[in-house]
């Protein structure tokens, strides 16, 4: 599959010339946030040029993102060597990611919504019945019948 942006739309993003090594790893960072972009939107996008623009724009969002601090740090110091790591980004620090609102765009630019859903629910081997309910009467010794109607009883 196609990645949703390229090499050079990435390099145009950052503020230094990518030796070879980093070209490699900013490559498979495409394909992975591509790959994620996938999975946040639920959709395929072939051809890849078909997404939305905002799709390609959270691609290299989060591939800058990551170039620009591939450890996931939070605090770094010249002198005596001081790095700094947090759980605020959890299990993404270090990887390519999508934030919480990045993954709901994805999701509503993929045609998710959310929101409150209501499901038609039945019982299992249920059954109708088209006889008509009783029910007690109030100082009488017969029942009353109740939901009568032949047609829909209930």
């Amino acid at each position: 599959m196609a990645d949703f942006a390229t090499l050079d739309e990435l390099k145009a993003r950052l503020d230094w010339t990518l030796d070879a090594d980093e070209e490699r790893i900013a490559t498979s960072a495409l394909e992975d946030a591509s790959d994620l972009a996938r999975a946040y939107s639920g959709r395929e996008w072939e051809p890849a040029a078909s997404a939305p623009r905002l799709v390609r724009t959270l691609v290299l969002k989060a591939c800058k993102r990551y170039m620009t601090n591939p450890q996931g740090l939070t605090q770094s110091r010249a002198g005596d060597e001081t790095l700094g790591w947090n759980d605020t980004q959890g299990e993404n620090a270090g990887t390519v990611y999508f934030t919480h609102d990045e993954q709901r765009m994805l999701a509503e630019l993929g045609g998710r919504k959310a929101g409150l859903v209501s499901a038609q629910v039945t019982a299992w081997n249920g059954r109708v019945h088209r006889h008509p309910g009783f029910v007690p009467a109030a100082g009488s010794s017969k029942a009353f019948p109740l939901f009568a109607c032949e047609e829909d009883p209930w």
